[in-house]
Parts: structure tokens; sequence; C-alpha cells
């Protein structure tokens, strides 16, 4: 009897523990302090297995995070093989594919995020990055599209889909269309030195040199580690007779492709 009653204490214990662990690790995740949360979440999957898919979820989500992508997927997978259908992971774990250059497995679960909600915008523009990075152009616009009329009106702050798809047309020397939608993301998110370098390339494509300067400053003022603006904006100046100007921009180019770390 006095084991019985120390195990039912014991499973009280924990449930209250549980609320408490959860919320710690929560605001671990806001402040970015990443092996605390992860530290927390483990503790706690083992404590409150009533929450798994949660916890599990959250876990999988932070180990991403900490570049532990390996055991970021084994913990997504884990949650859908409790929930086939748990939109969260599905698109969590289809994002992991696509940086991963796993397309084909990436399309796999964020078509099956759109199927659980075809309102995901999310999903839908990951979808046309997928689509045109294994060159179905066709697949693409229409995954791209379709992020397009689900932001419009309803997600005025989100850029993505628009800058995602100026990146395809500038790709495909449609640059009257690329400037328009490089040119409505930078309307959107004007803090984006990537939306202000893609409305600048499409004016340089469509040799209108003095008026992509200004967006091209502003790219490497926001990110002045941006090495493709830089070598571009080089160009332009010296295109237009600016060769101190060149000679400085294509110098600061030089001196970031020697430090800036490799990206997928």
């Amino acid at each position: 009897m006095r084991w019985a009653w120390i195990a039912v204490l014991a499973r009280l214990l924990a449930a209250q523990e549980c609320p408490a662990l959860i919320d710690r690790a929560q605001k671990a995740i806001d402040a970015k302090q990443f092996p605390a949360a992860e530290l927390d979440l483990e503790t706690a999957l083992g404590r409150c297995p009533q929450q798994y898919v949660r916890i599990t979820l959250a876990l999988g989500q932070t180990q991403y995070l900490l570049g532990q992508e390996a055991e970021a997927e084994k913990s997504l997978l884990a949650v859908l093989a409790v929930d086939p259908k748990h939109e969260e992971a599905l698109y969590a774990i289809g994002r992991i594919y696509a940086m991963q250059n796993r397309f084909p497995e990436a399309v796999e679960k964020l078509t099956a995020v759109t199927r659980v909600n075809p309102k995901n915008y999310k999903a839908w523009d990951n979808l046309g990055v997928c689509y045109d990075s294994l060159n179905q152009d066709a697949d693409a616009l229409r995954s791209f599209f379709r992020a397009l009329d689900l932001v419009v009106k309803d997600h005025p702050e989100y850029d993505w889909p628009y800058a995602n798809l100026a990146d395809f047309f500038l790709r495909r020397n449609e640059y009257d269309k690329a400037f328009q939608l490089a040119a409505e993301a930078a309307q959107r998110n004007p803090a984006s030195a990537r939306n202000c370098f893609l409305t600048a390339k499409a004016l340089v494509r469509l040799e209108k040199l003095e008026l992509s300067l200004r967006w091209l400053e502003r790219a490497v003022e926001l990110d002045s580690q941006t090495a493709e603006a830089l070598y571009l904006l080089a160009q332009t100046y010296r295109k237009l007779g600016r060769e101190a100007e060149a000679r400085q921009m294509l110098a600061r180019f030089q001196e970031v492709s020697k430090t800036r770390p490799k990206r997928r």
C-alpha cells in the first residue's frame, strides 16, 4: 500500500511539474536560449507522456535551430508517426528537407501540408521554391501564384512569395515581371536586403542604371556582407563612369568573399 501511494504521489508531482517545464522551455526559445530549451524539453518528454506530441514537436524545432538536423528529423518523424496529418510537423520537416536539397521529399511533405490546410501560404511558397529547384516550372508557377493569392490581402506583411517569384523570373530573363514582384516585396518588407537587391538587379537588367543605384545602396546598407549586391553595385558604378566608387565597392566585395562562410 505504501509503495502504491508513493507511485501516485510521484505521478501527481510530475503532472504539476509539466506546465512549469514547458513554460520555461518556451521562454528559453523566445529568448533564443536553445540549449536550455532543449534540456527542459527532453526532461519534459520523460515526465509528461500525455503531452508527447506537443513536446516532441517543440523539441524537433529547437533541435533544428541548434543545427541538429538529424535529431530534428527524428523528432518530427516521431510526431508524424502519432499524427500523420500534423500540419506543423509536416511543414517543419518539409522545410528541413528543402534546406538539405532533398527536394522530392520536401515536395511530398509540403504537399501534404496543403492537403491538410489549403490556405497554408508558407507551404505553397516553399513548394514553389522546391519545384523551381527541380526545374518543374509549371508546378513552381502554380504554387507561387497560389501563395500570392493567399497573401495579397490577408497577409500584407508577408513578402517571401513575391521575392521568390521575382528571383524565378530573373533567372528566365523576364525582367519586367521580376521588377514588379521584387518592388512589391520591398514595399511589404523594406528592411530586407534581398528584396532591395532583387529590385535593383531587375532594374540593371532593364538598363535603368541610375534607378538601380538607390536600391543597390540600400541593400548594402541593410547587409554589408551581401557579396552579390556589392559586386553588382561595383559594376553599375563602373558602367556609369564612377570609377573611384566602383573600385571601392569591388575591394569591399573581394574582402567579403574571402571571409564569409559558404552557404547552401
